[in-house]
């Protein structure tokens, strides 16, 4: 095996809760066990550690519209190294500077198409209306992408979306590793849920793309027929609206909001669970679901996307159809009331998500890092797509 030294570049990293910034995590340890230099290169975050193992965070400051995120300022004084690959995360920001430095010293470009960036445009102001006239974000994408040697999607779904926007580089399926050891070793919190009640969970910003008010009025449903109280874990700026649904609903004294939880503590959460609701229809892998069935927790999801090969239907949980609130609540209830049929459900959960090793994983990864090794001194000067222009406005 070839041992590379490979640039990480992503906008989103720990401690930020989503699952851009937790497979690149998991992406860097892995790779160092294997012996790897690698590292991540992401925008300094004041709530960062002072010393991360393997992460260099350049300048930045807070993103207004989008809680949590930062921009970054990059400078080549920060490299800690001469890269062999750099793989890209995000097609903005440090997405970007990694892409010209694998243009500017003629290296492989591996990057991953993490999330639809299509269904995120209302974090940019304007972005939305300028998207919905020109298609400027598949235009972007596309140029983007397409400047990479191979594109990794976490799922078949996003494979067939990375080709719709137009991509015609190699793209491979590769899931998002899971951490199993650092889930069943996260210690166990005070439980947040009332003594006697059937302990739900929800995981995930609270950001409209994650729908979930469908979540709280599944709830509000399955309240009618069962003594449960249901778990948050995550912020965002949707939370005040949220709140004010399930008053309207009559369930806000039975949810907890417990709000973001670090990475490795977030698993003691998880196992206190006894079933997951999840209502999301822009995921494109849907970690979350992973997760939950890491530890035996079955689960209950929206089947869009990549939350498609989320759940093992029928077995390990249930999928039901976008915006289907009554659906979720009818599976969830069937779980409910049938204690062996859940717990068998658990199990069938802990053997599906057992295929998805971080480790396992990362040597899929490595093995993309040998094929755009290869294209590259195949084809170094092939046909690159221009990135579009802005419509010129005439005042």
């Amino acid at each position: 095996m070839r041992l590379y030294r490979v640039g990480l570049f992503t906008d989103m990293y720990l401690p930020g809760p989503n699952g851009v910034a937790t497979s690149v995590y998991l992406l860097l340890r892995e790779l160092r066990r294997m012996g790897h230099e690698a590292w991540v290169i992401a925008p300094q975050d004041p709530e960062a550690p002072d010393h991360e193992e393997g992460v260099v965070r350049v300048r930045s400051v807070p993103y207004p519209f989008f809680e949590g995120t930062r921009l970054a300022f990059p400078s080549p004084r920060k490299l800690p190294t001469d890269f062999e690959i750099t793989h890209t995360h995000t097609p903005l920001g440090m997405g970007l500077w990694g892409m010209q430095i694998a243009r500017r010293h003629e290296l492989p470009h591996v990057s991953t198409f993490h999330t639809n960036y299509e269904k995120y445009a209302h974090y940019i102001p304007g972005l939305a209306v300028l998207d919905k006239y020109t298609g400027i974000m598949r235009r972007l994408g596309r140029a983007f992408y397409n400047r990479a040697e191979v594109v990794i999607a976490p799922t078949h779904p996003v494979k067939l979306l990375a080709e719709d926007y137009g991509i015609e580089r190699p793209i491979r399926v590769i899931p998002t590793g899971i951490d199993t050891e650092i889930l069943i070793s996260a210690p166990e919190p005070p439980s947040p849920w009332p003594s006697g009640k059937r302990r739900l969970l929800t995981v995930g910003r609270l950001g409209k793309e994650k729908s979930f008010e469908v979540v709280i009025e599944a709830f509000a449903h399955i309240r009618q027929f069962c003594d449960a109280h249901l778990v948050h874990v995550g912020e965002g700026p949707e939370k005040e609206s949220l709140q004010r649904l399930a008053r309207n609903l009559g369930v806000l004294e039975h949810i907890t909001w417990v709000g973001a939880v670090p990475y490795r503590e977030v698993g003691g959460y998880y196992r206190l669970a006894e079933l997951f609701l999840f209502a999301s229809e822009t995921e494109t892998q849907g970690l979350v679901l992973w997760e939950a069935q890491a530890v035996g927790v079955p689960v209950v999801a929206v089947g869009a996307g990549g939350t498609l090969e989320g759940v093992e239907e029928g077995k390990s949980g249930y999928l039901v159809l976008p915006q289907d609130a009554r659906g979720m609540a009818l599976r969830a209830l069937e779980l409910l009331r049938d204690e062996e049929k859940r717990l068998k459900f658990a199990q069938a959960a802990r053997n599906f998500a057992d295929r998805r090793s971080a480790r396992r994983i990362a040597e899929e990864i490595v093995a993309c890092y040998d094929e755009a090794s290869e294209i590259l001194r195949a084809e170094p000067q092939r046909l690159i797509f221009p990135f579009p222009r802005l419509p010129r406005i005439e005042i």
